[in-house]
C-alpha cells in the first residue's frame, strides 16, 4: 500500500534532529508505526507473536540489549515493556547523539512504572487519525499557516470538492489509514466499528490490567457520543447510562473515562476563560470530543444513510471533525485548542491558540444558513474584548488574529466584516 504523507512527517524529522528519542503516541490504528518506519533504520516489534516472549524476558534481564541496532531504532508499542523507557533515557545520555530512538505507543503509561520523566532526552509527539487533507479529500487550497502569517492572504474563490454527503461519509469512515486502501465503501465503514469493538472487548481492560465490563464500556461511549461537541455534565451522562444498567457509581464512571483517555479514544476540550466576564458567567465544563468522529458514529450505531436525514446530529459530528483536522494541521505551531461559551449565549466553538500568543476564534457551521449566526457570535466576542481593553489598561487582552467559520460549503471567501468563511475540505496546515 502506498504511503500517504502525514503532516507530522516533517515534525518527526525535526524532533529527531534535536532530541535523543521521540515518543509518538496516539490512538491505535492512526498510523504511528507506519509513519515511524519511514524514518527508522531498525525496528523492535514487541507485539510480534513469534518473538514476544523472548523479547519481554530480555527486557526484564537486560533491556539495553534490545536497543542495539541501526539508528533511529524504532521500539514499537514500547509500553509492553515499560523498563525500556529508562533504558532509552540512559542510552541517550551515554551516546550524546540526537535521533537515536523512536518509540510508539497506543496507551499512555502509568508514571509509577518509570523512574524518570525523560525530560531533555525523550520528547513527545502526538498523532491523530488522518485529516481530510492527508486522506487527499481536502483540496488544500487554503493554508492555515498563511492565514495567520499573511494578513493580505486572498482566499476568495478557493473551493472544496466535497459535498455534504461526502463529508458525512468521510466522518463515518474516519481518518483510519487502513480504510483508504479498501475499495468497497461499505467495507470502509467496518474499520471504525471494529475499532470500537476492540476498545470495548479488550483494550479497556488491558490498558492498565484492570478487568472492566465491555457492555458498560459501550454504554459509556454511546452516552459520550450522544453528547459529542457539547458541555453535557457527567451527572447527565450517568443518568443516561442508568436507563440501560442497574447501577453506576460516579467513581466507576470516572475510572472508565480515565482508561479511555489513556487509550487516546476521547480527548475533551477545556474552556477558555478570559477576564472579559465575571468568572461565574463563563462556562468551564469540558467539551466532549473523540479522537475521530467515526468512533462517535460507530458508538451511536449510525451510518451515512441515517445521517443524510439527520443533519442536526451531523452538525455536532462535523464540529468534531473540524477539531480533529485543526489538531493535525497545527502541531507545528505549538498550538492548543479550547472553546468559549458564556451564560449569555455568546460562544466560539473553537479557540485555536498558537505558541506565540496569536489565536483564532472559530465557529463550525455545516450549512450556509447558519453562517450569519456564527459571524454574529464571533464579532460580538471580538467587540467584548475591545470594550474590556478600553477599561483595562494594565493587562489588556490580545484581540483575535482571525475570525473563521469552518463550513461544509464549497467556496471560501472573506466577508466585509473580516470574518473568513472556509470550507473544511479546502483547508490544510
Amino acid at each position: 500500500m502506498q504511503y500517504l504523507s502525514r503532516i507530522v512527517d516533517q515534525r518527526l524529522k525535526l524532533l529527531l534532529n534535536v532530541f535523543g528519542a521521540v515518543l509518538v503516541e496516539g490512538p491505535k490504528w492512526c498510523g504511528k508505526t507506519t509513519t515511524a518506519e519511514m524514518q527508522s533504520r531498525s525496528i523492535l516489534r514487541l507485539q510480534d507473536p513469534d518473538e514476544r516472549e523472548t523479547l519481554l524476558k530480555t527486557a526484564e534481564v537486560k533491556p539495553s540489549l534490545l536497543l542495539d541496532g541501526e539508528t533511529p531504532r524504532l521500539l514499537d508499542e514500547w509500553q509492553d515493556a515499560p523498563v525500556l523507557w529508562d533504558a532509552v533515557r540512559i542510552a541517550v545520555d551515554k551516546r550524546k547523539q540526537s535521533g537515536q530512538f523512536i518509540l510508539t505507543g497506543s496507551t499512555s503509561i502509568d508514571k509509577t512504572q518509570i523512574l524518570h520523566s525523560g525530560t531533555g532526552r525523550i520528547t513527545r509527539m502526538k498523532m491523530y487519525p488522518m485529516s481530510l487533507y492527508e486522506s487527499l479529500e481536502s483540496t488544500g487550497e487554503v493554508s492555515l499557516k498563511k492565514l495567520f502569517d499573511d494578513p493580505g492572504y486572498d482566499i476568495d474563490g478557493k473551493r472544496s470538492k466535497m459535498t455534504v454527503e461526502d463529508l458525512i461519509f468521510a466522518a463515518c469512515r474516519g481518518g483510519w489509514p487502513t480504510s483508504l486502501s479498501i475499495p468497497d465503501d461499505q467495507a470502509k465503514l467496518l474499520i471504525a466499528q471494529d475499532y470500537l469493538n476492540a476498545i470495548c472487548q479488550n483494550d479497556i481492560s488491558t490498558v492498565d490490567n484492570v478487568q472492566r465490563d465491555p457492555a458498560l464500556t459501550r454504554l459509556i461511549l454511546r452516552s459520550y457520543a450522544r453528547n459529542i461537541s457539547t458541555l453535557a455534565k457527567k451527572s447527565g451522562m450517568i443518568q443516561d447510562i442508568l436507563a440501560h444498567t442497574e447501577t453506576l457509581a460516579r467513581n466507576t464512571f470516572d475510572e472508565y473515562i480515565t482508561a479511555l483517555e489513556k487509550l487516546f479514544v476521547i480527548e475533551d476540550i477545556n474552556a477558555w476563560s478570559p477576564s472579559i466576564r465575571s468568572s461565574s458567567a463563563i462556562k468551564n465544563s469540558p467539551k466532549h470530543e473523540f479522537c475521530d468522529p467515526s468512533v462517535a458514529v460507530a458508538a451511536l450505531g449510525l451510518n451515512p444513510k441515517a445521517l443524510y436525514t439527520d443533519l442536526k446530529t451531523f452538525g455536532y459530528i462535523f464540529e468534531s471533525m473540524c477539531v480533529r483536522d485543526l489538531k493535525v494541521y497545527c502541531q507545528d505551531f505549538g498550538s492548543s485548542i479550547s472553546y468559549y461559551h458564556d451564560r449569555y449565549g455568546l460562544e466560539a466553538d473553537i479557540v485555536l491558540h498558537l505558541a506565540d500568543g496569536r489565536y483564532a476564534l472559530i465557529e463550525c457551521k455545516l450549512g450556509s444558513r447558519e453562517i450569519e449566526v456564527g459571524a454574529e457570535h464571533l464579532l460580538k466576542l471580538k467587540k467584548l474584548i475591545q470594550e474590556y481593553n478600553k477599561t483595562e489598561k494594565q493587562v489588556p487582552l490580545k484581540e483575535p488574529d482571525l475570525l473563521i467559520i469552518l463550513t461544509g460549503g464549497n467556496m471560501a471567501y472573506t466577508r466585509k466584516d473580516g470574518v473568513k468563511i472556509i470550507p473544511l475540505a479546502c483547508l490544510k496546515d
